[in-house]
């Protein structure tokens, strides 16, 4: 069984690795399901479903963020509610650290853009609000004690580990502030997502930024490019700045520009992990897959366990090179990492390696996990007909052995 090209992932999923200016996504796109058990109930404080009111209401909580060593954190982190495993972006805390959310609104919070299937996300999902369909977060009549069951609250920035928060058990009249999370720098991570250079801005070369910021966001890639400009002018080392006009001029359909900002931010701040990222992008765009190796293993020596897709998209390019071994290595470790199973693809991808090796049995299983994670795909036909290939060899390679 031959595969000679896996270019048939990078086109479904658009290659994005929740990059952003001045904002950082975190956590995935949706929460757990809400039970529909136990309706508004209000002439008792209990309700009738036990111990926890049933009524439906908004929650606000507050609190703040700060490092292990009592710093504010170096860019505005997400907040995120987790229940039962998965979590859902609910707001950001400030330059300060402090935040204020209400629970289960259908919020400005933008979505995790780890992977996209649309690659105008890519830069971290600056044009897309989060989906919550299907999640308490998306109703509109509020939460109930019971959707706080085995719940918490967390912080969510690349490179740290965060504490938690409880929230089982929480009434609603509780005090909304819940205290302070701590952020604890995780081993062996060199890299940032944001910049150490921005610090050292001067005040006019960080009005442009900010400006600049504004006109990405609203997709005013000039405007955009001209703020960054002003920017760098001002500061040169600006690595931060030199990433925004980098973006600018990409979405210009200028990626040959484009690459040179990028390569400009990493030399302002080789530890700066967003430009790497968008090199990637552009590299694996263009099917340079010896440049797609390169850029996201320096990715991953700088942070090993923050981006599961630059795993995976490693493994692609290994894959397209004909490394197996390194491309099942990568394709391993990302689906180690993505423990949300945001990224599907690596399952489809560890298949395609496996029939490569003649290991049928396996390839079929993981083809199998990739259309149960991803049933609605634009390729589960064509996985369909390889996982009953691989199942049928499997079959003929046991009558033989």
């Amino acid at each position: 069984m031959r595969y000679s090209s896996f270019v048939r992932v990078l086109a479904g999923l658009g290659l994005v690795f929740g990059l952003c200016l001045g904002q950082k996504t975190g956590g995935t796109t949706s929460g757990s399901k809400t039970t529909s058990r136990g309706e508004s109930n209000t002439s008792s404080p209990l309700g009738q479903g036990g111990p926890f009111q049933q009524e439906r209401r908004a929650i606000f909580l507050s609190g703040k963020v700060l490092m292990q060593d009592g710093a504010p954190p170096p860019e505005h982190v997400v907040i995120e509610r987790v229940c039962n495993g998965v979590a859902r972006p609910e707001g950001y805390a400030d330059s300060k650290g402090r935040f204020s959310i209400q629970l289960g609104r259908q919020s400005a919070v933008l979505s995790d853009a780890s992977v996209s299937e649309s690659a105008d996300r890519a830069f971290g999902g600056m044009n897309s609000q989060t989906s919550a369909a299907g999640s308490s977060g998306g109703l509109t009549g509020g939460i109930s004690e019971r959707d706080l069951m085995g719940c918490e609250i967390r912080a969510a920035l690349p490179g740290y580990q965060s504490s938690v928060v409880s929230l089982s058990g929480r009434k609603l009249l509780d005090d909304p502030n819940i205290g302070t999370i701590i952020l604890h720098r995780l081993a062996n991570v060199e890299g940032t997502t944001v910049s150490f250079t921005t610090m050292k801005a001067p005040k006019d070369a960080r009005k442009a930024y900010e400006k600049g910021l504004g006109a990405i966001r609203k997709q005013k890639w000039p405007d955009a490019q001209a703020q960054m400009e002003k920017a760098v002018q001002v500061y040169p080392e600006y690595a931060e700045a030199w990433l925004g006009l980098g973006f600018a001029l990409d979405r210009q359909n200028q990626p040959g520009q484009a690459r040179e900002y990028y390569n400009k931010a990493i030399a302002a701040d080789p530890k700066f992990i967003k430009p790497y990222l968008q090199l990637s992008e552009i590299a694996a765009r263009e099917q340079k897959w010896t440049e797609v190796a390169d850029v996201t293993a320096r990715v991953v020596k700088l942070d090993p366990v923050s981006f599961p897709a630059a795993h995976f998209y490693n493994a692609v390019a290994n894959f397209n090179l004909n490394n197996l071994d390194a491309a099942e290595k990568s394709a391993n470790e990302a689906l180690a990492l993505d423990k949300q199973h945001k990224l599907p693809k690596i399952d489809h991808l560890l298949g395609v390696i496996l029939a490569q090796r003649g290991d049928f049995a396996n390839a079929a299983q993981h083809m199998k996990s990739y259309l149960t994670l991803a049933p609605n795909a634009r390729d589960a036909d064509a996985v369909k007909k390889q996982m009953a290939e691989m199942e049928k060899s499997a079959l003929l390679k046991t009558r033989t052995e």
